[in-house]
């Protein structure tokens, strides 16, 4: 039995919610073989696509917001010494993964943590930067909801999508295929909407400059 054949039979909320907990902390659960097969099984009425994206965005928020206190109270080394660690490498984990979403969150600020939900690699690291930086928790949240949910509701309609012309032998290979257009969508999307703030940030700079 396949991934895909063994999740569309035992997937229901509780599960969904689970799976995307862990996603969200520092254990590989891809979140694009647990929520599109859900919306593909929901298709045939069995779930409600709705209460899908719900639940996966509720574990996604439980996920990172435990990333985000152990990194807020054991601090960089701890992070630092657990990503190097066995069971580090065992969660696909090392330290370059880590540093490499510190330096997106640098870079890019508060709203890192809703855009960085988007990209794949930044995903489930995201909080972590966070909870160093000592962002307000209930904004963390907020931004983190709002990216987790975009997220799971574009996985939701692929899914609910695919359901009408893929046969479920054949799922899983067609997720992986239309999850690299999308991906690469959502970075080109991401890209632009930080070059257009940025030029935005730089012009109001230079008006206020002038006025000045």
């Amino acid at each position: 039995m396949s991934f895909i054949s063994t999740l569309l039979s035992n997937l229901n909320y509780p599960t969904i919610l689970l799976l995307m907990l862990l996603e969200s902390t520092v254990i590989p659960v891809p979140s694009e073989l647990v929520v599109a097969p859900a919306a593909y099984h929901a298709a045939s009425g069995q779930l409600n696509v709705f209460l899908i994206v719900l639940f996966a965005t509720i574990g996604a928020d439980l996920g990172a917001s435990i990333n985000y206190f152990v990194a807020l109270y054991v601090g960089r080394p701890v992070i630092y010494k657990f990503a190097n660690s066995r069971w580090g490498k065992l969660c696909l984990l090392n330290q370059q993964k880590v540093e490499k979403s510190e330096r997106y969150f640098d870079n890019h600020g508060v709203a890192a943590t809703l855009t960085g939900r988007l990209i794949p690699g930044i995903r489930h690291l995201i909080s972590i930067p966070a909870g160093l930086a000592r962002m307000n928790y209930w904004k963390f949240l907020l931004y983190t909801t709002i990216g987790a949910g975009a997220w799971h509701a574009i996985l939701a309609a692929m899914g609910w999508y695919l359901s009408t012309f893929v046969p479920e032998d054949q799922l899983e290979a067609t997720i992986e295929q239309y999850n690299h257009y999308i991906v690469g969508a959502i970075v080109a999307v991401v890209v632009l909407a930080v070059l257009y703030f940025v030029a935005k940030s730089f012009l109001k700079g230079r008006k206020a400059k002038k006025e000045a």
